[in-house]
């Protein structure tokens, strides 16, 4: 099997690796990659070096990507969930194909298997979404509140998505033109600049006075945090996936200076862990398990509803993938989904 390695900060090579499909243990399957996508924010701190993404090693060599949809070609001998020729998408990185076991692991996930009604590149980007959709239950949202998502990339654009899903009334805020186009694409309501020097008095007019109940913080840049904590409401919420600062320069600003934080009453919350539920169940509940929330993406996509494969602007083969990582650092805004496609790769 061929998989990426990142041998050192933006040092990408495509290696042979050895994979034993002959003598797959009980609860093995083994899958062969068809697709694979890019996620830009946390690919490119990869690609830098200043993270490793999770479940790699922490130091190099170590593989990326995350975003992995192949077809089942082996299954062990007590394995239930999955036959072979399920398409399947897992978190396993950019790589032809893998052995693991039908209940997942710690480093990739869960496997969820994919409806035949479901695109392959729009299911590829299943778990991301759910990332998108765990940042409104994490923050407790309730449908007719005023959303604003405060950074346009994959992420930011699944959250867009989900909103009006949700019964969200939600604003776009970024800092190009060509992602405000892609957000109003994928269903914002309404969408503005970050540096509009009027942006405080618009979202007050799309909240009908009301002001942003939450915000989903996606972008790392510390003056999108700062974005963030302007434009809630007071006792508003933030939910925030990004990591806030990652290979910024040193603060300018107290990010927890009281006129953003203690003044507001506001509430940072990481879109992380487990949600806590306000109604328990009593019995052993897995409808919030990540394996469901991946599920319930795949059956949002199913219906067309839920379409990220409008956000797709490159596919390439997998030898490129030194080429869109290059390309990706350029921070190029006409770049955003970017998928690889696997399924000429022999042995």
């Amino acid at each position: 099997m061929k998989q990426v390695v990142l041998r050192g900060p933006r040092d990408l090579v495509i290696e042979d690796a050895e994979m034993d499909t002959s003598n797959l243990g009980s609860q093995d399957i083994y899958v062969e990659t068809e697709i694979t996508a890019l996620k830009l924010g946390t690919d490119r701190g990869a690609w830098e070096g200043v993270v490793s993404m999770p479940g790699a090693p922490i130091w190099f060599p170590r593989w990326l990507g995350d975003s992995n949809l192949g077809e089942v070609r082996g299954v062990g001998s007590e394995v239930t969930r999955f036959k072979v020729g399920d398409r399947v998408v897992s978190r396993q990185h950019h790589q032809s194909g893998y052995v693991m076991p039908e209940w997942g692991d710690p480093l990739a996930g869960q496997l969820v298997k994919v409806p035949d009604g479901v695109s392959s590149e729009d299911a590829v980007y299943t778990h991301l979404y759910s990332l998108s959709g765990f940042c409104y239950r994490k923050a407790h949202f309730r449908p007719g509140e005023y959303v604003a998502v405060v950074g346009v990339g994959v992420l930011g654009l699944g959250a867009i998505a989900l909103g009006p899903i949700y019964g969200a009334q939600v604003v776009a805020i970024a800092n190009s033109p060509i992602r405000l186009e892609m957000a109003k694409k994928m269903g914002a309501h309404e969408g503005f600049l970050s540096d509009d020097p009027d942006l405080q008095e618009k979202l007050d007019d799309f909240s009908l006075g009301n002001g942003i109940d939450l915000v989903i913080l996606t972008a790392n840049p510390w003056p999108a945090y700062r974005t963030a904590c302007e434009i809630v409401r007071r006792s508003g919420r933030i939910s925030v996936v990004a990591l806030s600062g990652r290979g910024e320069a040193d603060l300018d600003f107290n990010p927890l200076w009281s006129g953003y934080f203690y003044d507001k009453g506001i509430s940072l919350i990481a879109a992380n862990g487990e949600a806590e539920d306000t109604y328990p169940s009593e019995t052993d509940d897995k409808r919030w398990s990540p394996e469901r929330r991946a599920e319930h993406m795949l059956e949002l996509m199913e219906d067309g509803r839920l379409q990220p494969s409008k956000l797709i602007t490159h596919r390439m083969h997998y030898t490129e993938t030194a080429k869109a990582y290059q390309l990706m650092e350029t921070r190029n805004k006409n770049m955003l989904g970017v998928v690889f496609d696997w399924t000429d790769v022999e042995g």
